[in-house]
C-alpha cells in the first residue's frame, strides 16, 4: 500500500507510511491527507528564492523548430536531480511542439496525463524545494537550427542559420560563452549608442587631448562598444583574431538570428553572512 501511495503522489515512503497509519489504512483518505500536507509544503517552498536550475533544450529532427526553457530551483544539487532535469527537457519539447503564447499557457498544457503546473507542484512536493518555470525561447525557421547547452546545463545558445552546420554549432557555443546583447550593429538602439557616446566624450574632454585626437578616441570607443555587445562583432571564441562575422563569411554561412538563456540571470541570490550568524549565536548563548 505504501508503494502504491508513493507512486500516486510522488512523495517519500515514510510520509506515505505515516499517512496510511493516520488514515487507518484507508488509501483514499491517506492520499487526501498527503495532498493537503504536501500542498502546504509547496506553498511554503514558493516563498523561497530559486536562482539555481537548468536549461531544458530541444531541436526537432528536421532542425527547424527549437526551444529552450529555464527552470529554477533553490540549490545546485537539485538542478542535477534526474527528475528535475527530465522535467526541464520535457518542457522544452512541449514549447517546441505546441508553441504556447506565455508561461500560463505552458502551465496548462498536458504532460504525462496531467497539466505542466500540476507536474511542477508534484515535483515541489517530492523534492522539497521551490521550483519555478521562469521563461522560454522558441525559434521556428525555414532554414536550420543549431543548439549548444554548456555543461552542466546552466547556459544555452541556439542559432538560426543557412550554411555550414559545423560553424553554426561553434557559433551556438560562442553565444553561450559570450552572451551577446544584439546580433549586429543595426539592432543597437540609438539611445544605447548615444548614452555610451556621452560617456566617451566626457572622458575625452578630461584627457586634455587636442580636439581632433579626442574625436578619434570617441569614435574608437564607440566601435569597441558595438563590437563587444554584438554577436557578429565579437572576437570568435575559438579564434579571437577573427570576428564571428569573418568566421561565418569564410564558411559561406549566414546567421539569421539567435537566442541565449542563462540560469538565474537577473535574480538576486540570498547571501548568507556566516560571520554574522556565528556572532548572533554567541550573543544568544550569553
Amino acid at each position: 500500500m505504501g508503494k502504491e501511495l508513493r507512486e500516486r503522489t510522488g512523495l517519500g515512503m515514510m510520509e506515505c507510511k505515516k499517512a496510511l497509519e493516520e488514515a487507518g489504512g484507508d488509501m483514499k483518505k491517506a492520499e487526501e491527507l498527503l495532498r493537503i500536507k504536501s500542498g502546504a509544503k509547496a506553498s511554503k517552498a514558493a516563498s523561497r528564492v530559486a536562482a539555481e536550475g537548468a536549461i531544458g533544450a530541444y531541436v526537432s529532427p528536421d532542425a527547424r523548430i527549437g526551444a529552450m526553457v529555464e527552470v529554477n530551483c533553490e540549490t545546485d544539487f537539485v538542478a542535477k536531480n534526474p527528475d528535475f532535469a527530465g522535467f526541464a527537457k520535457a518542457l522544452a519539447q512541449l514549447v517546441a511542439k505546441d508553441d504556447p503564447r506565455d508561461l500560463a499557457a505552458l502551465g496548462a498544457l498536458p504532460l504525462d496525463g496531467e497539466t505542466v503546473e500540476a507536474r511542477r507542484t508534484k515535483l515541489v512536493q517530492k523534492i522539497g524545494e521551490n521550483i519555478a518555470v521562469r521563461r522560454f525561447e522558441r525559434i521556428q525557421t525555414d532554414a536550420k537550427l543549431e543548439l549548444y547547452v554548456h555543461p552542466p546545463g546552466k547556459i544555452g545558445g541556439m542559432v538560426d542559420y543557412e550554411g555550414s552546420p559545423g560553424v553554426a554549432r561553434d557559433v551556438a557555443m560562442h553565444v553561450a560563452f559570450a552572451k551577446p546583447r544584439y546580433l549586429s550593429k543595426d539592432e543597437v538602439s540609438a539611445g544605447a549608442s548615444a548614452s555610451e557616446r556621452k560617456i566617451l566624450e566626457a572622458r575625452a574632454r578630461e584627457s586634455g587631448k587636442p580636439p581632433e585626437i579626442a574625436a578619434k578616441m570617441v569614435e574608437g570607443g564607440i566601435n569597441k562598444f558595438l563590437a563587444e555587445i554584438t554577436l557578429l562583432g565579437q572576437p570568435f571564441v575559438k579564434d579571437d583574431k577573427q570576428t564571428v562575422e569573418k568566421v561565418l563569411k569564410a564558411q559561406n554561412t549566414r546567421l539569421r538570428g539567435y537566442r541565449v538563456l542563462v540560469v538565474g540571470e537577473g535574480i538576486e541570490k540570498k547571501k548568507d553572512d556566516f560571520a554574522a550568524e556565528v556572532a548572533s549565536m554567541k550573543r544568544s548563548a550569553a
